[in-house]
C-alpha cells in the first residue's frame, strides 16, 4: 500500500523488521521445542536466546543474501546462522521454509487484525453516541433516492452501529480461525520432526496446530480474513456513501468535516466536497478485488505451489493498511460530522405530505375499503397534490371519495412525521442497552 494511506502502526506489522523478527520468534520457539525434547542442549539453546536478533542491519544482511540465494528464507537462516555460528547446526532443524513463513504470518495477521479491532471498536462507540444524540433530529427517510417515509438521523446512525459490531464479529472471528501454525514437515507428514516440536513450539506462540496441513496452511484461513476485511470495509462504503449523498446541494443534511485552511478545488473556491467519504468509497473496491485473489488462493497443486505467495505479500499487507486507514478516517468523519437539523425539516415538506400515502391507505382500508379500490383513491390524491404543488392534506380534504370516509383529525394524525416514529424505542431497545 502507498505511504499515502498507511498508519504507523500498521505499517510496522508489514515492515521487513517485523516480519522477521516473527521469523526468529517462530525459530526461537522450536528450539526451545527440541531443548524440552532432549535434541538441544540447554547451553547451546541459551546461547541462541542471547545471540540471534534481527534489525535493520540483518535485515540488510538477509537481503545481501537473498540477491544470491533467490530465497528469502535459506536468506534468513545464513544470516541468522552468523550469530551463533558453533550452533548454528541447530537452527531451523527440521524444518521446511513454510513451517516458519505460515506461522509467522498467522502471528502477523494477529496483529494486523487486532489493529483494526482497536479502531473498529472506536467507531462503534461513536456511532452509539450519535444513535444515541440523534434519536429523535426527524429527517425525510428515501428509498430509490425518492422521499419514502420519515426516520430519524439516530436510525440511521443505529443501523451502522449494530452493522459495525456484526463486522466485530466477522474480524474476532477471522482471528481465530488464522490462529492455526504449522510445524509440520515439507508435505505435513513431520518426516524430519516429532508431531510434539510442533505442539510445543506453537503452545509457545499462543497458536493451535493446523489439524491437516501440507507445506502449507491451507489458504481458505487466510480468504477468511480477507472476507472479513472486504466485508467491513463494504459497510463503510455504505455509511460513506450515504453521507455523500446527504451532502449534495440541494439535500445538504449532512457535511463531512472541512478544517480552516482546506481548499476544496483549485478552480473553484466555494467549493466543499465529501472527498474524505470518496476516498473510503474508492478503497472499498480495493478490498473487494482483494477478496476474489485470496478466494483464488485456495485452489493449489497438490501439496503447495507458490502462486498464492505472490499475491499474498500484495494483498494481505493492502487490506489490512487500507481497512486501518479507512477505520480512522471515518472515525474522523463522524467526530467531525455536520448535521443541519432545518434542512431535514425543509426537506420533509418538499413532496408535500405525500410521505403519509401508506397511512391514509391503510386507515382508508380500516374504514371497509378494499385495498386495491383505497389505493386508487390515494394514488390519485397523491399525483394531484405532485402535479399542481398543493398540500397532499388539501387534496385528500377535497376528493370526494375520501372525504366522506376521513375526518381532518385522521388525516391530520396520518401527515404527523412523529406518527411514523412511535415504535423508535422498541428498535432501540433491541439495540442498545441502556
Amino acid at each position: 500500500m502507498i505511504e499515502r494511506y498507511t498508519r504507523k502502526e500498521m505499517g510496522h506489522v508489514w515492515s521487513d523488521l517485523n516480519k522477521f523478527r516473527l521469523w526468529l520468534r517462530v525459530e526461537i520457539a522450536v528450539c526451545r521445542a527440541w531443548n524440552k525434547l532432549g535434541k538441544i542442549p540447554s547451553d547451546a539453546l541459551r546461547f541462541i536466546e542471547e545471540n540471534t536478533f534481527v534489525d535493520e542491519s540483518v535485515v540488510e544482511r538477509i537481503n545481501q543474501y537473498e540477491r544470491v540465494y533467490m530465497h528469502d528464507v535459506l536468506a534468513f537462516v545464513s544470516a541468522i546462522s552468523e550469530q551463533i555460528p558453533q550452533y548454528s547446526h541447530y537452527f531451523h532443524m527440521g524444518l521446511t521454509s513454510s513451517d516458519v513463513v505460515d506461522t509467522a504470518l498467522a502471528l502477523q495477521l494477529r496483529q494486523a487484525l487486532e489493529l483494526i479491532l482497536s479502531n473498529l471498536e472506536r467507531v462503534i462507540e461513536k456511532l452509539k453516541e450519535l444513535a444515541i444524540a440523534h434519536k429523535h433530529t426527524i429527517m425525510m427517510g428515501r428509498t430509490h433516492g425518492v422521499h419514502a417515509e420519515p426516520i430519524t438521523l439516530g436510525l440511521k446512525f443505529l443501523s451502522w452501529y449494530e452493522e459495525s459490531k456484526r463486522n466485530r464479529e466477522r474480524l474476532k472471528t477471522a482471528l481465530e480461525n488464522i490462529s492455526y501454525g504449522k510445524l509440520s514437515g515439507a508435505v505435513g507428514t513431520y518426516s524430519n520432526l516429532h508431531p510434539d516440536v510442533e505442539r510445543l513450539a506453537l503452545e509457545d506462540l499462543g497458536l493451535k496446530p493446523e489439524p491437516v496441513s501440507t507445506q502449507i496452511v491451507p489458504r481458505d484461513r487466510h480468504a477468511h480474513v480477507v472476507y472479513a476485511l472486504a466485508s467491513t470495509a463494504a459497510s463503510l462504503e455504505r455509511f460513506a456513501t450515504e453521507i455523500r449523498h446527504l451532502q449534495r446541494t440541494e439535500v445538504l443534511e449532512l457535511l463531512e468535516p472541512f478544517k480552516e485552511g482546506q481548499r476544496g478545488s483549485s478552480a473553484m473556491p466555494h467549493k466543499k466536497n465529501p472527498i474524505h467519504a470518496e476516498r473510503i468509497c474508492g478503497l472499498a473496491r480495493i478490498l473487494r478485488a482483494n477478496l476474489l485473489v485470496a478466494l483464488e488462493n485456495i485452489p493449489l497443486w497438490h501439496e503447495r505451489d507458490i502462486s498464492h505467495s505472490s499475491a499474498e505479500r500484495i494483498i494481505l499487507p493492502d487490506s489490512t493498511i487500507a481497512l486501518d486507514y479507512m477505520l480512522s478516517l471515518f472515525l474522523q468523519i463522524l467526530e467531525g460530522l455536520v448535521v443541519y437539523k432545518e434542512n431535514m425539516i425543509k426537506n420533509l415538506s418538499l413532496s408535500h405530505g405525500l410521505y403519509a400515502s401508506s397511512k391514509v391507505l391503510v386507515k382508508l382500508m380500516e374504514k371497509g375499503i378494499p385495498r386495491d379500490k383505497a389505493y386508487d383513491m390515494v394514488q390519485r390524491c397523491a399525483m394531484r397534490s405532485w402535479q399542481e404543488g398543493i398540500a397532499f392534506r388539501d387534496s385528500l380534504l377535497e376528493d370526494k371519495e375520501v372525504s366522506p370516509l376521513l375526518t381532518l383529525q385522521e388525516i391530520e394524525e396520518a401527515i404527523d412525521p412523529k406518527s411514523f416514529l412511535r415504535h423508535i424505542d422498541y428498535i432501540y431497545e433491541r439495540v442498545i442497552d441502556h
